[in-house]
């Protein structure tokens, strides 16, 4: 039991930072993907993480694999993506979540593109998929820098957050700007799509936020204890997902994703409420 828990990560360095990570991009992505799920912006949370790409891409050829540099062109390039999307919505028939997906298939496309023609197949590998695995002290450090930056945000317009998802008349019955709060969140999601593409890469960074978050409404009904339960699976996921890597030669993104989405499986047939076994014994 010992050799199989906890051994890797008692031996090995490049374990424990990994573990590390896991436990920051928890910290930080659940309470996002929680709000992602209460503000029903789970898709364009999904196409805020690919339209990193580009920007990760461009990175990638001034810098190499120089993640903190990868990880300032993929904000740049969400920002770009997330504000073009919203005049395009504003100025157009489109809906926001048209709009989204229309930029985010063009800007993934772009950047595999890039990424082909100035790298390798197995730069474009590490970039979609991840490796967290061989995570840096540096990456760790910025991963960490972000998830406090996360929290200390939320912690100052959670309360408006909170009232603009719920009741925007009221919101907007007492003079205050909606938008704005909009705005800090969406540049919140961008920036933790940053952190987990340290780790897990463009194409699996929203899995450790949305999977956990959406698994967690069957366990808890209160926001507060949402956000506990978040990050309690995520970093399951995570611990397990390491587990799984390390003692089966396992691709660690992957893996730590696959297991999130099994619990979240879990959650749906047999979790507190909503789910299937609560819906079949009502």
């Amino acid at each position: 039991m010992y050799e199989f828990f906890i051994e890797p990560f008692a031996s090995f360095m490049f374990m424990k930072r990994a573990l590390a990570a896991c436990f920051a991009l928890s910290l930080g992505c659940a309470p996002i993907g929680v709000l992602l799920v209460l503000r029903r912006m789970s898709l364009m949370g999904d196409a805020l993480s690919h339209s990193i790409l580009p920007g990760v891409a461009v990175g990638y050829v001034f810098a190499g694999l120089s993640l903190p540099i990868m990880g300032i062109g993929g904000f740049i390039a969400g920002l770009f993506v997330a504000f073009i999307a919203t005049l395009v919505t504003r100025h157009t028939i489109l809906k926001e979540d048209a709009s989204f997906v229309g930029f985010y298939l063009i800007a993934l496309s772009l950047g595999a593109v890039i990424v082909s023609i100035f790298g390798s197949n197995v730069d474009l590998l590490h970039i979609l998929f991840g490796q967290i695995l061989g995570v840096t002290t540096d990456a760790l450090y910025l991963i960490g820098a972000i998830t406090t930056f996360s929290l200390v945000t939320l912690s100052f317009i959670y309360r408006p957050l909170m009232i603009e998802c719920y009741d925007p008349v009221y919101m907007r019955s007492i003079g205050a700007s909606g938008a704005f709060y909009h705005v800090i969140f969406m540049m919140l999601v961008v920036l933790n799509m940053i952190a987990a593409f340290q780790a897990l890469g463009t194409l699996m960074a929203l899995g450790m936020m949305m999977l956990p978050a959406v698994a967690a409404r069957f366990w808890g009904r209160e926001v507060g204890s949402i956000f506990v339960i978040a990050f309690i699976l995520a970093f399951i996921s995570g611990y397990l997902g390491l587990l799984l890597s390390y003692h089966y030669k396992l691709p660690s993104g992957p893996a730590i994703i696959l297991v999130a989405g099994v619990i979240y499986i879990i959650s749906l047939l047999i979790g507190k409420y909503g789910s299937v076994r609560r819906r079949v014994l009502s």
